[in-house]
């Protein structure tokens, strides 16, 4: 067992293995010892699947196996095949059994594809593949057909050419940086990326999409996070998916990540087996609000090939969202969506909580079953819009308003002017200044 006698309340982990703990809290010692076979796998947890052989073979010569250390040592050794840790990271032969639903590409991606590593299909964002490789291979992933194929490892040429893209493009606003997982790159080539994008005015915010908090949180350094504390505005999504992912090790990164200024939220998925109960993702959500994470989407599985065991009805989704609305803070809910097949983009599908309508009220539920009506505005007279914002009545002036209007000390409180003293008119002193 190895425990960090150093740092409060210790992970337990439950590898039966010597070593430091140095070699440990080591990132990349994590990536190296990457277990990627299962007789490695089978010594390490002290369990025999022998009977499992051939079908692990058959697997992991479609869809490759890789598990972190730290994430291996979460599993529960006395119920394994039932551990949502297991299931979401060791092969199963369901993969192979390929539905005619299933798709290669189900968000059409690479049809969205202006430039290698480019998805442009919002008009002011941008997806932005950095990496195409992770920490550990999610068997869930929706991007299997990429993600640990060394082929597909983007080039200085194309991380240049998406650079150059953006830079074209002056329309985008904002930047996903995603994979793969963008914190398998080093700092300085992060850093190098976020700082061009930093020069580039028309580029407002900058996302990155990683699951290291998660599967690997060792590689939330001090030093990587004061890196990112220079490129603010930033956001990070990470993607918990149980709340046994939740340790003390990734409280750790979390709160680092926090510290430097970073808004976090997190992206589920809805994955059968793992966390389809309302119970599992109530603990979940409110897990992570503790620890300054704002949940954003749950994800309905993509169609991506070799996840149809993983599948759930939509209406499963309905139905975490129905026990999280009202018997949780609203901060906590996350949006329940569909990502599109065909590249449609996000669809949201909540629950309905409007009954009904006419043109003087409108009829509503609350989460406890409670009826109620709103009435409408008897007065309203709602402008018709042509597109001519020139000749419109409303304020347009949509540029940040000046603070003007603040004069004498409370001009000197505040943080808008760099003003550091009031002079009166005449001042002899000024005076003397001028003749000099």
């Amino acid at each position: 067992m190895v425990t960090d006698k150093n740092q409060g309340k210790a992970d337990k982990l439950s590898l039966d293995i010597d070593i430091e703990l140095s070699k440990w809290n080591d990132w990349k010692w994590h990536i190296r010892n990457s277990v990627r076979d299962l007789d490695t796998f089978e010594k390490l947890l002290g369990v025999d699947l022998s009977d499992y052989h051939n079908q692990f073979k058959a697997t992991v010569d479609t869809f490759p196996m890789s598990i972190t250390p730290y994430y291996l040592s979460l599993m529960d050794r006395g119920d394994l095949f039932n551990d949502p840790i297991f299931r979401q990271s060791f092969p199963s032969p369901k993969e192979l059994d390929l539905s005619t639903e299933d798709l290669e590409d189900p968000l059409s991606e690479d049809m969205d594809s202006s430039v290698p590593g480019i998805t442009h299909r919002y008009p002011d964002r941008v997806l932005f593949t950095v990496a195409n490789v992770c920490s550990m291979y999610c068997r869930h992933c929706t991007r299997k057909r990429k993600v640990g194929d060394r082929d597909h490892l983007p080039s200085k040429e194309q991380l240049d050419m998406g650079l150059e893209y953006i830079r074209e493009h002056t329309e985008i606003r904002d930047v996903l940086l995603s994979g793969g997982d963008p914190f398998m790159l080093d700092d300085d080539a992060l850093d190098h990326i976020l700082t061009q994008l930093d020069d580039m005015d028309h580029v407002e915010i900058v996302r990155i999409g990683t699951r290291m908090p998660v599967v690997l949180p060792y590689r939330v350094t001090d030093k990587l996070a004061d890196m990112l504390s220079q490129h603010h505005p930033l956001w990070i999504n990470t993607h918990f998916n149980h709340p046994r992912e939740v340790t003390p090790s990734s409280r750790r990164a979390l709160a680092k990540l926090a510290d430097a200024g970073i808004p976090l939220g997190n992206q589920t998925v809805l994955l059968a087996g793992v966390n389809d109960c309302p119970r599992i993702m109530k603990t979940l959500v409110q897990k992570l609000v503790a620890n300054r994470v704002r949940p954003y989407y749950l994800y309905q599985c993509d169609l991506s090939q070799g996840l149809s065991h993983f599948r759930t009805p939509v209406s499963k989704g309905i139905e975490i969202i129905e026990n999280l609305i009202g018997h949780t803070s609203g901060l906590a809910v996350p949006t329940f969506v569909i990502d599109a097949p065909g590249g449609g983009g996000k669809i949201p599908v909540m629950p309905n909580y409007v009954l009904s309508w006419s043109p003087s009220k409108v009829i509503l539920r609350n989460y406890e079953g409670v009826i109620t009506s709103y009435r409408q505005p008897r007065e309203y007279k709602s402008d018709f819009c042509t597109g001519d914002c020139k000749g419109c009545d409303l304020q347009l002036k949509l540029d940040d308003a000046e603070e003007y209007n603040v004069v004498g000390i409370a001009n000197l409180l505040g943080e808008h002017d760099p003003s550091i003293s009031l002079v009166p008119e005449g001042n002899p002193r000024m005076e003397r200044r001028k003749d000099a």
